[in-house]
């Protein structure tokens, strides 16, 4: 998905391999696999080497305190002795204190912020927040790049000046001729993959499990501690699925729904729908402050006056570079942040009055960023469609997804087109993980979930809990942050603490209040979770 993508599909003429490990404690389990087999090897392999600390290359743009080191993993797990790749691993020390107690060191804190694509190399720089420095006194905050992202063998499929092109249509309703574009440039984009990443049936959830647990090893610990957000949450159920004896203590925060029909067609349409109803209260908000920003006293208001923005930028781009494609990026982070709320709606509002500017900062491509973005949108791409059968049949996804977009018109086919590429995959599609653990088998984890995500909607987490047995699920209510753990509700982190520093969690259900709505100012609070699921 966008920000939380997942999608099954009907099966079609698709080649399946078995690389998936029984779950746990299940019955008859079969012989370890040989990638089983190489994972333990990988394993021993990095424990013995460990990770060789030192200054951050220049590429990272980390500041001098961080360390930073590479875990070698194998690109594919069936030969352990063959070509290897190079995970990029940040880390920031536990400090040991907070607010002036010592608080016990508890070893690695690992952090996963989804995608698929995204990069966790920032994240021991969370621990100079207020919210997360009681855990950095406690945890060495370690981060790390993903197979495939950043400098950790990246994959790339297409120049990325050709990604981030700009302005670009967006059409709620496509023509048919428009179908058609898009349609050829998946398929293109889909050949591009396969012929610049030669291995590219290797990125993959599986793989990604396999390598964290490598990563566990090389870092020096008996079990894992992990906190994955969005995409992070599948690989991480997954993980615990295939290596339940190695969790320490795990976090699913935003959690992607992980039943193997689920994975990833039907995750994406669920998402589509989801999005519909964020961007709902995102207009809802706005007609509430219509006094501070005059885009109508109603929701449908709010909706006219933005779909009348959409259409003049369809014929006058903004700054020769928004148009109703870069309108529509912009304006989906609202759905998943609703701390972009005022920004967005002081742009909307500025340009209907003349000033095109705010929108022109808050929507054009930043071209510094283009190598990233294209980077990024190549590995969701890449694992995505590696994970699970795909329709192959475009009828499939123009008869579902224009029932849909009568009732969800906001994102929909533009969820559609990116993930239209599986359907024109050339690598062999893998069955998706059952996941879960026999009841006694696994360490208790902790769910965290706002009741109306969007980019990973609230019926993952639930069906996440009913899978993990002893797991705990606490609920932000009436609320739609995507990643609510380390935010603004202090309920929420208050749960995160007492599990992640005690131990402690609530019999089997918590809930939380919804924190405080943004004000209509223009401020924006940086957020770090990642743009996709």
């Amino acid at each position: 998905m966008r920000a939380a993508a997942a999608r099954y599909g009907t099966a079609g003429s698709l080649v399946l391999t078995a690389l998936v490990a029984a779950p746990a404690g299940s019955a008859g389990a079969a012989p370890p696999s040989p990638e089983t087999r190489g994972t333990t090897v990988a394993a021993q392999r990095a424990e013995a080497a460990g990770i060789r600390w030192g200054a951050c290359a220049k590429a990272e743009d980390l500041p001098s305190f961080l360390r930073c080191g590479t875990v070698s993993v194998p690109l594919d797990y069936a030969r352990p002795y063959g070509p290897q790749i190079r995970l990029t691993v940040s880390r920031a020390k536990a400090t040991g204190t907070s607010a002036k107690r010592p608080l016990a060191r508890q070893g690695a804190l690992v952090f996963n912020p989804g995608g698929p694509g995204a990069s966790g190399m920032y994240f021991p720089l969370m621990g100079l927040m207020p919210e997360w420095k009681r855990l950095a006194a406690a945890y060495d905050f370690v981060g790390y790049a993903p197979r495939g992202v950043g400098r950790s063998a990246p994959l790339s499929c297409q120049d990325p000046k050709e990604f981030t092109k700009a302005p670009t249509q967006s059409q709620s309703y496509p023509d048919p001729s428009y179908k058609r574009e898009r349609i050829a440039q998946a398929k293109v984009y889909a050949r591009g993959c396969a012929a610049r990443n030669p291995g590219l049936r290797h990125y993959t959830t599986l793989n990604n499990a396999r390598d964290l647990d490598v990563l566990r090893a090389a870092l020096g610990q008996r079990k894992l501690t992990f906190m994955g957000a969005s995409y992070g949450t599948y690989f991480g159920a997954v993980y615990a699925t295939l290596f339940p004896a190695h969790v320490r203590r795990m976090v699913f925060d935003s959690a992607v729904n992980p039943a193997p029909s689920q994975i990833w067609y039907r995750n994406n349409l669920d998402q589509s729908a989801a999005f519909e109803r964020r961007w709902a209260d995102f207009r809802a908000w706005v007609a509430k402050h219509d006094r501070t920003y005059h885009l109508g006293k109603t929701p449908d208001e709010v909706l006219r006056n933005y779909e009348k923005v959409r259409a003049e930028l369809a014929h006058k781009p903004a700054g020769g570079k928004v148009g109703p494609g870069q309108l529509q990026a912009a304006y989906l982070m609202a759905g998943y942040y609703d701390d972009y709320w005022p920004a967005r709606a002081k742009a909307l509002s500025a340009y209907l009055k003349g000033d095109a500017r705010p929108l022109i900062q808050q929507a054009a491509p930043e071209p510094r960023a283009a190598v990233e973005e294209e980077n990024g949108n190549a590995v969701y791409t890449a694992v995505e469609c590696n994970d699970a059968p795909w329709p192959t049949d475009f009828a499939t996804w123009d008869r579902d997804n224009t029932a849909l977009a009568r009732v969800a018109p906001f994102e929909t086919w533009d969820n559609a087109w990116m993930n239209l590429p599986c359907a024109y995959w050339s690598a062999p599609r893998q069955r998706p993980v059952d996941v879960g653990a026999a009841k006694g088998t696994l360490a208790p984890t902790l769910i965290l979930a706002a009741e109306r995500d969007a980019a990973t909607p609230y019926g993952g987490a639930l069906e996440l809990h009913r899978r993990l047995s002893g797991s705990v699920l606490v609920t932000e209510r009436d609320a739609g942050t995507h990643g609510i753990g380390g935010g603004p509700n202090r309920c929420v982190n208050g749960y995160l603490e007492a599990y992640l520093l005690e131990g402690r969690l609530p019999v089997r259900h918590a809930a939380c209040a919804p924190h405080k709505e943004p004000e209509p100012t223009s401020g924006v609070r940086a957020r770090v979770l990642p743009r996709k699921r």
